[in-house]
């Protein structure tokens, strides 16, 4: 019986995986000959959607980024 894995992705992480494996499902099908350097288009992948994220990252700015959060103190000296 092989051994079992477990992943905790954050929901970031869960998003750059899946820009990889889409990635990665188009250099495969692109080379008919991956088996011999899966590993390799396997870092391509992830290293692309990593790029891609960071681009996005810094293009984009969420509702999140737009507000200005409160920084006031909740200690209330008397």
């Amino acid at each position: 019986m092989e051994k079992e894995e477990y992943l905790s992705l954050q929901h970031s992480e869960s998003v750059v995986a899946q820009m990889a494996a889409t990635i990665f499902s188009s250099l495969i099908a692109r080379d008919t000959s991956y088996a011999s350097n899966e590993d390799e288009l396997i870092e391509k992948s992830v290293a692309l959607a990593i790029k891609l994220a960071k681009r996005a990252d810094t293009m984009i700015k969420s509702d999140e980024e737009w507000v200005k959060k409160n920084t006031d103190s909740a200690f209330l000296s008397g």
